[in-house]
């Protein structure tokens, strides 16, 4: 019996929302991350001695680029989600872009915006 070239259309339908639901999350988190971020610009310490003071904006300044780092990479996550809802559109959803395989399912479920097999993944180390 030859492996099919794609995926169902149920099962398209089953990976469309579990990545709406990632997405989903993955915006609230985003939110969470940009609210701490603004937060980050005053957190009480206005009234302390000025040598904590001066320790505490170096945190500040660190707590702050790497929120921001956070922040970027969750966008890219929700572009990548979005992405693949794209490719479940258009039916290209869980082909490997390398071996023109199917992607092992577990792999999607976990990684739902994966474009390469574990295979093709291999042949880039």
């Amino acid at each position: 019996m030859e492996t099919p070239v794609k995926y169902s259309d149920k099962d398209l339908e089953a990976f469309k929302i579990l990545i709406l639901k990632k997405i989903e999350k993955a915006q609230h988190d985003l939110e969470l991350i940009k609210s701490a971020y603004m937060n980050d610009l005053n957190n009480g310490t206005e009234d302390t001695s000025p040598t904590f003071k001066a320790f505490d904006e170096g945190s500040q300044v660190m707590s702050k680029e790497s929120n921001a780092q956070l922040a970027i990479r969750q966008e890219k996550f929700i572009r990548d989600l979005k992405n693949a809802l794209i490719r479940i559109q258009n039916k290209t959803y869980g082909i490997c872009r390398v071996t023109g395989k199917l992607i092992n399912k577990k792999r999607l479920e976990l990684v739902p915006h994966a474009t390469l097999s574990i295979e093709a993944k291999n042949m880039q180390k």
